[in-house]
């Protein structure tokens, strides 16, 4: 059973310890893959086990913990107030009670974040801009994406822009070919911004449903290569006002709080839609979910906990925090 506390509409914390049940159906996958992030979190088991009373050493332990996962201080600091709060309310008085309270916490912080990604069918092609530095797995998740809609029925097509980087293009080509999906491209060092307006035009004239359009992988510090993001929206605007309907960042759950860093300078520089985390199977550092939530609330489309497309998800609040906090299952 899942258990998450019920909640004042005004958000001010916990309200009482009275649960509400969510059937949980067989053993969750998810669990498994995010077994590192779970195991970063589950020294709080051992800390709740052997304490006899709630104090200020226990509180500190706590909060120890959640900034080894990477939470971050925004969210550890919110989480760690609202159970003061609850403990100075008397709603949170016995060591067995902090561990639900930390998981609701832990849901009420992110689930304002859980926000598909619809595709509206009435945008023809709904644009899907991919950003983010290299590395993260930006080229695969593009691929994945279109075995996603494809699967739905739509029809896709990719735009090769990362022109700096070789090897990209070919990667993108290769999961064209896989997914049997056009794949629009020119040579290497060609303008990002030209390679996208050619797709966009082309999309549009072939009534494509959904264009998923790659961009170099570039440093969040590098001001001039962001800049270049901007003239790429710019350029979209002149066949299409609205597009692109999504700019996506992607980035590595493995790099903890530079993902953080990342998707601040991003959305500063394009405004972000959504946001897509990767490579969270092979890390201890998926709290950073909880630290972008808290300081940015930029809507989490997708995480990554695997190779296959199917494990490119689309991110379930409650899922998760059960899968990393699975309080009454220990």
């Amino acid at each position: 059973m899942f258990s998450i506390f019920r909640r004042k509409k005004s958000g001010k914390g916990i309200e009482s310890t009275q649960v509400r049940p969510v059937e949980k159906t067989g053993a969750d996958p998810l669990e498994q893959r995010l077994a590192r992030t779970r195991t970063s979190l589950g020294g709080l088991f051992s800390l709740i086990r052997g304490a006899k009373a709630i104090d200020e050493d226990l509180i500190e332990e706590i909060e120890t913990t959640l900034l080894t996962a990477d939470m971050g201080i925004t969210a550890t600091t919110r989480i760690i107030d609202r159970l003061r709060e609850g403990i100075k309310r008397g709603i949170v008085t016995e060591p067995s009670e902090v561990l639900p309270a930390v998981q609701a916490e832990l849901y009420d912080l992110i689930e304002p974040c859980e926000q598909f990604l619809a595709v509206d069918t009435e945008k023809k092609p709904f644009v899907i801009l991919m950003v983010g530095v290299n590395g993260v797995g930006k080229t695969t998740t593009i691929g994945k994406l279109a075995r996603r809609y494809l699967d739905e029925g739509k029809s896709v097509m990719l735009a090769a822009g990362d022109t700096f980087r070789a090897a990209a293009v070919e990667q993108l080509k290769a999961w064209g070919e896989r997914n049997d999906v056009p794949v629009v491209a020119q040579q290497s060092g060609a303008d990002t911004a030209a390679v996208i307006y050619d797709a966009l035009h082309s999309a549009k004239a072939r009534g494509v449903d959904v264009l998923i359009a790659d961009t170099a992988g570039r440093l969040h510090t590098q001001g001039h290569l962001m800049q270049e993001l901007s003239k790429v929206k710019r350029v979209m605007h002149k066949i299409d006002p609205e597009a692109p309907h999504e700019t996506m960042l992607v980035v590595d759950a493995g790099t903890g709080q530079n993902a953080l860093a990342q998707a601040r300078e991003f959305n500063q520089a394009v405004s972000l839609s959504g946001i897509t985390v990767t490579k969270l199977d092979g890390t201890a550092r998926g709290g950073v979910l909880f630290a972008i939530a808290a300081e940015l609330g930029i809507p989490i489309r997708f995480i990554g906990v695997g190779e296959t497309a199917a494990d490119l998800r689309p991110f379930d609040a409650g899922t998760f925090v059960h899968a990393i906090l699975p309080v009454g299952d220990e």
